[in-house]
């Protein structure tokens, strides 16, 4: 846990945190470094809530990537027990 990953300034997001891996989900926390935020898509009906200090926190299962401002797609790949792989690409 607590792995960090580092995305591009453009997505409007600092690095996401990965906070715990539990039920099936991955719990992540991230800053926000642009003005808004949005999320559509994190299967089981993720959510995103204020984690403080203007940031934002998600919660998303394996299925279908989710979309995060616009800009930044995050799909959960697969759950190994306490690991997850997850791929982070361009939306659209």
């Amino acid at each position: 846990m607590g792995d960090v990953v580092t995305v591009p300034e453009t997505y409007g997001l600092g690095p996401i945190e990965v906070k715990a891996i539990t039920g099936g989900r991955v719990e992540m926390v991230a800053p926000l470094t642009g003005s808004g935020y949005s999320v559509s898509g994190c299967s089981g009906g993720g959510s995103v809530s204020s984690a403080g200090g203007g940031g934002v926190g998600l919660s998303c299962g394996e299925g279908p990537a989710a979309t995060i401002n616009d800009a930044m797609s995050l799909k959960v790949v697969e759950i190994r027990g306490t690991a997850a792989v997850l791929r982070i690409a361009p939306a659209g």
